[in-house]
């Protein structure tokens, strides 16, 4: 009986052959523009594949054209990525935003409704809200609270369900680790969508990467992620990556093409670098998470804490989260006593964890949603989900939890110091 091979495994050498490459035991970075055709007639057999002028015939591949297209260090990647999620193919991307805007762009057109979770991610709402609105997109929010009949009475309630062609829905929210439900959601779509015209289920999991959910499984078309985050890191790259079926990516994929914002080489390369220890990465952030998590639910100067591994048992979120995700990751988000000014006085105090925005990386951040990721979103939906002034979101990385602990403890100890001389004060 042949074993499977744990894609973990497979991260060192999937996809890529040595004797191709001087034999050199990791892909080089093929830093080239362009390739050279054995033939004419190989050149035209690759750009009918490229353009979509005909069907592969079996066992062909697109062959090399041209880095906007294709490249070795982008199909290796590629390749790999699919293992995790365990999906037909991938499309790598620039940036985060420039994955979901290309989701969004080639499965919506003007007059066509699209459905999608709040909160979201303030570019994602911008997106949506600002862009796609001003080229004849319209949409409506849900938020995770909402049943299933609820959220199709609302689009029902638009008059625009007809025209409902994609959705999209974030999951875990950022930044209130919100859960939506993968399987609620492809059931709407498929109340709504016809023979004729299929509606399609997106779904950004780039709060929980590959290692930790893969929606594909539970009926999500299409996967997004900003690799920036745990895929790449290490805060030294920008990516996004989107996966489906290869009829779907085969459409991505074009458009990729023409908009011409795919990853470059060198980003690529540095991508593979960083799949060999994704696991081992994610692993200890998750532990490391779970340890602050609970110092924080026990912290006096904390009155409200987003963690997944603390949700009530029997909930409706704790029943999405042992169906849908196999850890709780390592995202927290936590309501300071106070506002703006105690979460400021939080941040400017800490000194192992850095004050900056993303996500995933080796290095814990910190950063304030409601004035910096989430700038962007009107005051009354900040309100609604949950976005108040006092809410500080963690990325927990991979330093040892005591010292992140002792860090958080410091800049807390700060804001309690000055809370209590300001009653002093006013005793006075």
């Amino acid at each position: 009986m042949k074993s499977i091979i744990h894609p973990e495994s497979h991260m060192m050498s999937y996809g890529y052959k040595p004797e191709l490459s001087e034999g050199a035991i990791k892909p080089p970075i093929f830093q080239t523009s362009t390739f050279v055709f054995k033939s004419a007639e190989e050149g035209k057999a690759y750009f009918q594949l490229a353009y979509g002028l005909r069907e592969k015939e079996q066992n062909e591949e697109l062959g090399l054209i041209y880095s906007r297209i294709n490249n070795p260090n982008l199909e290796i990647l590629e390749d790999r990525l699919c293992l995790w999620d365990q999906a037909e193919d991938c499309a790598v991307f620039e940036s985060g935003m420039s994955a979901i805007s290309t989701v969004l762009l080639e499965f919506l057109k003007p007059g066509d409704f699209l459905l999608y979770s709040m909160p979201t991610y303030g570019g994602t709402d911008h997106f949506i809200t600002q862009f796609l609105k001003s080229i004849g997109v319209d949409s409506i929010g849900f938020s995770p609270d909402q049943t299933k009949e609820e959220i199709i009475e609302l689009v029902e309630g638009t008059g625009k369900a007809n025209n409902l062609s994609l959705i999209y829905i974030e999951t875990p929210a950022n930044p209130t680790n919100d859960l939506i439900d993968i399987e609620m959601c492809k059931a709407i779509a498929q109340h709504f969508e016809s023979h004729e015209k299929p509606i399609y289920l997106a779904v950004d999991n780039t709060y929980m990467g590959p290692l930790w959910s893969n929606p594909l499984q539970f009926g999500a078309d299409l996967i997004i992620y900003s690799a920036t985050k745990y895929i790449g890191g290490h805060s030294d790259l920008i990516a996004g990556a989107v996966l489906a079926n290869r009829e779907l990516m085969g459409r991505v994929k074009v458009l990729r093409t023409f908009l011409g914002n795919m990853a470059n080489p060198h980003t690529c390369w540095l991508l593979l670098r960083s799949l060999e220890t994704l696991k081992v990465r994610m692993e200890q952030q998750a532990l490391n998470a779970k340890a602050v998590a609970d110092y924080l639910s026990q912290h006096a100067m904390v009155s409200k804490l987003y963690y997944l591994g603390g949700l009530s048992p029997g909930s409706r979120s704790s029943e999405i989260y042992n169906r849908q995700y196999k850890s709780a990751g390592a995202m927290i988000a936590f309501e300071l006593n106070g506002g703006e000014q105690e979460a400021f006085q939080f941040l400017n105090n800490l000194k192992l964890i850095k004050l900056a925005v993303s996500l995933g990386s080796t290095e814990s951040l910190a950063q304030h949603p409601a004035s910096m990721t989430h700038i962007g979103v009107s005051k009354e939906l900040k309100e609604r989900i949950g976005i108040t002034d006092g809410l500080v979101r963690l990325s927990i990385g991979i330093e040892n939890s005591n010292d992140i602990i002792a860090d958080i403890d410091y800049a807390m100890s700060k804001i309690e110091n000055k809370t209590i001389s300001k009653k002093i004060l006013n005793i006075v």
